[in-house]
């Protein structure tokens, strides 16, 4: 198993803030155990499946080929899985960030889809017609995951081309923040394991440059239609 070196940045450097326009890759993990269940994950951990780790694969090839220099990761496990094999490809060790942790889904971690629906169903039922007015018991809201996001994204000043690895959560607000929608509009891009959107990234913030990129996937495409998001 491929395993990157895992460390905590202490800060940027000078360089790094006086960056332009440097191309940022954020990708989503590969696909879990409980992706594959349908159970809900949030801040718990839950291992890459075979097919998930093919997925990591096929991300290092294109983060190599388009020359990434700097990787940086969600701690969770599936997200640092998918984050090794490229951080292994392109000599660079993977840096930790916390801002970049799934949201945290309270009393609905460890459960699966069809359960909350029956048992919580007027929540499962916001969550997925109005997001951004759903507060998870013992959880977050996506607006708390938003201003993580905007926080990771004004200290973030890359020298050289970065990928960033983390959850489904935080790369639809990303590309909320971006295209300066609302909230409402969080359910409204793709999001796929192991697919990145593509942002250009220099002092004025960071440009969406495409939303989903999943062409290095190939047959390894994975269905998001059954998995607890």
């Amino acid at each position: 198993m491929l395993v990157g070196r895992v460390v905590r940045p202490e800060g940027s450097s000078e360089l790094a803030h006086k960056a332009r326009g440097v191309r940022v890759y954020l990708a989503r993990h590969g696909e879990t155990t409980w992706n594959l269940a349908g159970r809900y994950q949030g801040r718990l951990e839950s291992a890459l499946t075979p097919f998930g780790a093919a997925q990591a694969l096929a991300l290092a090839g294109a983060m190599d080929s388009a020359g990434v220099r700097r990787v940086v990761s969600s701690p969770l496990l599936r997200c640092t899985a998918t984050a090794a094999p490229a951080a292994e490809r392109v000599h660079a060790p993977v840096e930790i960030d916390d801002r970049l942790l799934e949201i945290a889904h309270g009393t609905w971690e460890g459960r699966l889809r069809d359960e909350i629906a029956a048992n919580d169903p007027l929540r499962y039922r916001a969550w997925r017609e109005d997001p951004a007015h759903v507060r998870f018991e013992n959880g977050e809201t996506i607006v708390q995951v938003l201003e993580r996001w905007r926080e990771f994204a004004a200290a973030f000043r890359p020298a050289v081309p970065s990928l960033v690895v983390t959850h489904d959560a935080v790369v639809r607000v990303a590309l909320v923040a971006a295209t300066g929608r609302e909230l409402d509009a969080f359910w409204n891009g793709r999001v796929e394991n192991g697919a990145y959107a593509v942002f250009d990234v220099d002092e004025s913030g960071w440009t969406l440059v495409e939303e989903n990129v999943a062409a290095h996937l190939g047959a390894l495409r994975a269905s998001t239609e059954g998995q607890a998001l």
